[in-house]
């Protein structure tokens, strides 16, 4: 009697399901913490807007607060990769430019591009960071890893030899000007073009760092 032959399971469709489901959470949870608040959504809301189960989203994140970091993360990164911000081509590419200003000049481009994604969820996490625990740190973390970024430019910066302040203050002016607020304000409240922005945000750069 001859044995029937087994046949391999195949969880490639269950991964690629869990990815799409993930991705719809993500989604509309950035869209529900820039709209409603991060302290006034819940899980469920998040859930009933990308249209599965209030298990699955659970099954995903845990809870809350995890399912806001992977939304920060994919925010800034605009995919679901998992790179820090200066790894990532577009900003390997501007450490890799030689001349301080031109550098400077790209680097305001692409920063630009990161503020057009993160300033909205930037500013609802700080709207909730007063009252929710959990949104103070998710903002002391995003202002850290910001930090970093800016001290990986900064170095990048004084190994040129054109840098005009001190590697820290370089650090210090890069990191206060790229949380988003100025974004914010130029191009959010002023109309400002995310093109105009970006040019005069480089022309501050240079003026105040290259020698």
């Amino acid at each position: 009697m001859s044995e029937g032959v087994k046949r391999r399971y195949d969880a490639t469709r269950r991964r690629q399901q869990a990815g799409d489901n993930q991705r719809r959470v993500l989604r509309a949870a950035c869209a529900l913490f820039v709209e409603r608040g991060y302290g006034r959504t819940t899980m469920a809301d998040v859930a009933e807007a990308a249209g599965l189960a209030v298990e699955t989203v659970y099954a995903g994140f845990k809870n809350k607060p995890t399912l806001l970091h992977r939304a920060w993360d994919v925010t800034v990164g605009g995919d679901d990769e998992d790179l820090l911000v200066h790894e990532r081509p577009e900003f390997r590419a501007v450490l890799d430019e030689p001349d301080l200003a031109t550098r400077l000049t790209a680097f305001a481009v692409a920063n630009t591009a990161v503020m057009r994604r993160t300033a909205p969820l930037h500013l609802a996490v700080q709207g909730a960071a007063a009252s929710d625990k959990a949104a103070a740190a998710m903002l002391a973390e995003i202002d850290r890893q910001r930090l970093e970024a800016m001290t990986v430019h900064a170095r990048a910066a004084a190994a040129t030899g054109r840098l005009a302040v001190s590697e820290v203050e370089c650090r210090d002016l890069l990191w206060a000007t790229t949380d988003g607020s100025l974004w914010n304000r130029l191009v959010h409240q002023r109309g400002w073009t995310d093109e105009r922005y970006a040019e005069r945000l480089g022309t501050l750069w240079i003026s105040l760092l290259v020698a």
